[in-house]
């Protein structure tokens, strides 16, 4: 007997069947089906021939591929009992929940087991939230287990995931589909700047702006698999779990992290839009909602270890001059830490530097109308520490691992560091007017562990319960902890170590994918980058802050006065427009020069919307080519404008309508032909506003 079961939310809709209460397979993923589609005709039509060389049935490909019932491919949950024997469960379905959220439970009384799917339906963000549940009567050993498992398209011919390093996060990686199998498996023990857990699968010729895409995002901070893999019958498969053997003790219940996905007809946007709104406004815990995002200042790349009262204030009086509105205090405060070899763990404020504790460092950055933000690393020690000396027992691995920044990793899976963690930050935030955290995480660990994770998470969740107006960044090294995991605990990322602006703006163009600008921490980094070495000038370096949540981390003291009025000037430019940027859609421009990255944010209401057209190169041809606009109203018109004008240099010679005047214009023009802009060198953006007249 076959049963049929629908998911809707009014861009997408999934079909998922029953065979003889055998596992539920999706059997129609894509573009929303009339509600009078005959979905026993959809199930029918999703089987596939048998032919020589194949058995007598295809065994499903269901939300978890089962190897007692012949599957070819890699199988979705692998586990032995507690002495280590192979279980090969075979599951039968034995209740379907269907409301708000679409459950199935199946049970293998053989081995005492129940495996349950969960689908749950947001229609503003168009994300469905998948989790797979096993339940095990007696303790059984954990080796793999997969969130609900999705076909992949057969009208792909490539998948777009995410790899990157230290200072060069979110880089596209695109990989043909063939036989076999492509997996990505990240045993560092933390997201990783290496292995985002993302995955995109346009449609053969998919575009930003045009073509199906279906998009997955992993939500756990921990190692984490994935597996696409296509049989050799020409079908498809996506798999997504935790790292595999990182449950290390029997136990009688596990379950996945969310696997979030999405389909969009509108190319990599759709999915990227769907994404954005869903962290946004249903994942992210805003310390104070209805708050503008603040402007940042950060001292790490002005004063590294060197904290000194006076400089500090100094810096403190500068920054706010420029428009910050949070001062961050970043390493260097505590123990005795002149540099990264002791007192990690420690968390007690250094007397030598701050004889008055941080009263009035805070007192003064307040008084100049800023909030006042302090880093942490609370997960890391040093073996020059009171507490490792005190607890060496507390670090996670062997006594003799190979150190990474001169630091070994606390053990989050033991209640008593738990504990200790929340006493020494409490009292810190506690006894000071501290509204921001940085919480670092600068080295993997020494072995991949699902409980440091979730220890980490017990710690945050219950900080977060004691100090709830504050709010807290995720950075680890940069971008090696990003994922909706993470960010279900904390309202920003440092999405990058790398100030450098043309560094950031290809990473941020690509993190747009999967992030939205409330989240998205840009700095205004030195004239001379410390992590490149590359001199970029302060326009290009303050606008690229200014297309996400805007800050400055660098000396403020090196500025001259030109620096100093174009910081001015695009600050303001920016808290002028954040309120409806926080909202925006970010859109990827598919720009005919590559030399140009080009996107363009959208408001929710689509009354306005700013370009950002960063030149990152010497283009092959002259004359700019023509930027196509995207999510535009074709039958409205649109009044244009060059915000920064005055940074036409004297060789743009030529009579471009839009250095002298705004235009108005159809949004079927600005579609289909796109804006003409003036020549500039390199290593220069252009920003063109725009408003629905």
């Amino acid at each position: 007997m076959m049963n049929t079961y629908r998911i809707d939310d009014g861009r997408q809709t999934l079909v998922l069947a029953t065979q003889s209460d055998r596992l539920p397979q999706v059997v129609y993923w894509g573009a929303t089906l009339p509600q009078t589609e005959d979905l026993a005709a959809v199930a029918a039509a999703h089987m596939i021939d048998v032919t020589g060389g194949m058995l007598d049935e295809n065994p499903d490909l269901s939300l978890c591929p089962e190897a007692a019932r012949s599957f070819p491919g890699q199988v979705g949950l692998i586990l032995s009992d507690a002495d280590g024997r192979a279980i090969l469960p075979q599951f039968s379905v034995t209740d379907v929940a269907q409301g708000q959220t679409l459950a199935f439970t199946s049970r293998d009384d053989n081995h005492g087991l129940t495996l349950t799917f969960t689908f749950k339906v947001d229609t503003h963000s168009n994300v469905i939230t998948c989790q797979t549940t096993l339940a095990a009567d007696t303790p059984v050993r954990l080796h793999w287990l997969a969130a609900p498992v999705l076909p992949a398209p057969q009208h792909a011919r490539e998948m777009i995931d995410v790899s990157g390093r230290w200072c060069g996060e979110f880089q596209l990686n695109r990989t043909p589909w063939t036989a076999g199998l492509h997996m990505r498996e990240n045993r560092t023990g933390r997201t990783g700047h290496e292995h985002f857990p993302g995955l995109l699968v346009p449609s053969a010729g998919a575009t930003n702006t045009s073509g199906d895409c279906y998009g997955f995002h992993y939500g756990w901070s921990g190692g984490h698999k994935m597996i696409a893999e296509e049989l050799q019958d020409g079908r498809r498969q996506v798999q997504w779990g935790n790292a595999p053997d990182t449950d290390s003790a029997p136990a009688t219940q596990f379950e996945t992290s969310p696997l979030y996905i999405t389909y969009a007809d509108n190319g990599l946007n759709g999915c990227g839009v769907s994404f954005q709104r869903h962290l946004r406004d249903n994942i992210v815990t805003w310390a104070a909602p209805n708050a503008p995002r603040p402007v940042h200042y950060n001292c790490w790349e002005a004063v590294y270890f060197d904290h000194q009262l006076p400089v500090l204030t100094d810096i403190a009086d500068r920054a706010a001059a420029l428009g910050a509105e949070r001062f961050v205090l970043d390493d260097g405060w505590f123990g005795l830490r002149d540099d990264d070899t002791s007192s990690l763990a420690d968390w007690v404020i250094d007397g030598r530097k701050y004889p008055d504790g941080l009263a009035p460092l805070i007192t003064h950055v307040q008084s100049l109308g800023m909030t006042f933000g302090l880093w942490f690393e609370p997960e890391m020690i040093n073996g020059n520490s009171d507490v490792y000396r005190a607890h060496p027992e507390w670090v996670l691995g062997a006594c003799d691992q190979i150190l990474g920044r001169q630091q070994k990793v606390l053990n989050m899976a033991l209640p008593e560091v738990r504990d200790f963690l929340f006493d020494r930050i409490g009292a810190i935030l506690g006894g000071n007017d501290i509204s921001y955290i940085k919480w670092d995480h600068n080295r993997v660990l020494p072995q991949p562990d699902a409980a440091q994770t979730r220890g980490t998470y017990a710690l945050l969740d219950r900080l977060r319960a004691a100090f709830p107006a504050v709010e807290i960044e995720s950075c680890a090294s940069g971008g090696g902890r990003i994922d909706y995991g993470i960010l279900s605990r904390t309202q920003r990322v440092w999405l990058s170590d790398s100030n450098d602006a043309l560094e950031r703006l290809r990473i941020q163009h690509d993190a747009a994918l999967f992030l939205p600008m409330a989240v998205t921490g840009s700095h205004v980094g030195p004239r001379v980058c410390h992590t490149s070495g590359r001199t970029i000038d302060i326009t290009m370096r303050a606008w690229v802050a200014a297309q996400r949540h805007m800050g400055f981390e660098m000396d403020p003291r090196e500025l001259d006065d030109r620096e100093t009025q174009v910081l001015k000037d695009v600050t303001q430019w920016w808290k002028d427009n954040r309120n409806w940027m926080y909202h925006a859609d970010i859109l990827r421009l598919d720009s005919a020069d590559p030399a140009v990255t080009a996107e363009l944010q959208l408001a929710q209401t689509g009354a306005q919307f700013v370009v950002f057209a960063g030149k990152a190169a010497t283009s092959a041809q002259i004359s700019p080519r023509p930027l196509r606009l995207t999510g535009l109203d074709p039958q409205a018109s649109y009044r244009i404008s060059l915000r920064n004008r005055d940074d036409i240099n004297p060789l743009s010679r030529g009579t471009t309508l839009l250095k002298e005047q705004d235009l108005t214009m159809s949004g079927t023009y600005l579609m289909n032909n796109g804006i003409t802009l003036p020549w500039s060198f390199p290593e220069r953006m252009w920003i063109v506003e725009g408003v629905r007249v």
